[in-house]
């Protein structure tokens, strides 16, 4: 019984007491975070976006001399 205990009982008791801890710690993004944090994401998609657009625009002519299409 002792070895269950050791391998098994504690190791479960210890996640689930931390799991309660944890989830009693959380709380919901306010309003401000939440626009926040959506205006980040969508500041790094655009950045992104133009970054791979601007890349694809240079290299492309590039390849075309290249491979002398």
């Amino acid at each position: 019984m002792e070895l269950a205990d050791e391998n098994i009982i504690i190791p479960l008791t210890t996640f689930i007491k931390n799991s309660r801890m944890l989830v009693t710690k959380c709380e919901k993004p306010n309003y401000n975070q939440f626009v926040a944090s959506g205006t980040a994401t969508a500041m790094g998609f655009l950045v992104m976006g133009f970054l791979g657009f601007f890349v694809k625009v240079v290299f492309i002519p590039i390849n075309n001399v290249i491979l002398g299409a």
